[in-house]
């Protein structure tokens, strides 16, 4: 199954039978939940998932969003109606970064069919696509979150072996890799051996990702080739999410390191690389 679903793809499957379980996970760095955003006007049918709550267990020397607790995730995907043999589509605002992290986390549990929409609430509502407040009933859902599926889970020492043996891709802004500026967390700079690739590459400024020939073209220049391992990081495991799944849409497999730089920082024994190449 493809890992992204357009605006119209999604208009088609939502008017036939057994439509697909629609998840809202708007979210933004520094702000307060998005529900008052769902609220105001979402998918018809849709259900809000919190990502700070729900997507992300709490914060600290694991990271900024690390894992949640398994437990708590599945329980929380069944109130949002997720059942196991229905197809799930997740969107956010627009960057795709939340609900890339609300799409990682169900494949890596065991959910077979999960997709985003390309280019998120935007794309649907430019294509025509309406907007309603009324908040759906929902029926619980089954599905129960078996970790370890693909895509696949890094941690701090998976992160430093793979930047050796493979290609360690580094989800933010160049200037927080050069270690030019940190805005956020501890110390600035990048983990030693990854490469720089910054999210916003991956999409047009409509929010929509490239084409997958332009993506794989972009990825291996960057070093992603057929025989190549590749991770991804961040910040805080949500814009690399984005990332892992813009490789997907390339056809290129990849590693999700969760805790990313939050939690590689929050230890200070762990080397920091600056400047504009890996280190």
């Amino acid at each position: 199954m493809d890992a992204i679903i357009t605006a119209d793809q999604l208009a088609s499957a939502a008017a036939g039978d057994g439509p697909p379980t629609l998840l809202d996970i708007r979210w933004q760095h520094g702000r307060p939940s998005g529900r008052p955003e769902y609220e105001a006007g979402h998918l018809p049918g849709a259900v809000y998932v919190d990502l700070d709550t729900e997507l992300a267990g709490a914060p600290g020397e694991t990271g900024r969003h690390p894992l949640p607790d398994i437990a708590a995730f599945g329980a929380a995907m069944r109130r949002a109606g997720v059942s196991r043999d229905r197809e799930v589509v997740v969107y956010d605002g627009g960057l795709g970064w939340a609900a890339a992290r609300a799409w990682w986390l169900l494949r890596w549990t065991g959910h077979p069919a999960v997709r985003v929409l390309d280019g998120g609430l935007a794309a649907w509502t430019r294509g025509g696509g309406s907007l309603t407040k009324e908040i759906p009933p929902v029926a619980e859902g089954d599905f129960v979150p078996e970790p370890g599926a693909r895509p696949i889970l890094l941690d701090a020492d998976g992160a430093a072996a793979l930047a050796r043996r493979g290609l360690l891709l580094d989800a933010r802004a160049g200037e927080r890799y050069r270690g030019e500026v940190e805005p956020i967390d501890r110390v600035a700079g990048h983990i030693p051996g990854a490469v720089s690739a910054p999210t916003s590459e991956n999409a047009a400024e409509d929010g929509r990702f490239h084409p997958a020939a332009v993506l794989s073209r972009r990825f291996a220049e960057l070093g992603a080739t057929a025989d190549t391992e590749v991770g991804v990081y961040c910040g805080s495991g949500v814009s690399a999410a984005q990332q892992v799944l813009a490789l997907a849409v390339a056809g290129i497999p990849a590693a999700l390191y969760i805790g990313s730089w939050s939690e590689w920082t929050a230890d200070e024994k762990r080397p920091v690389a600056t400047g504009p190449q890996p280190g």
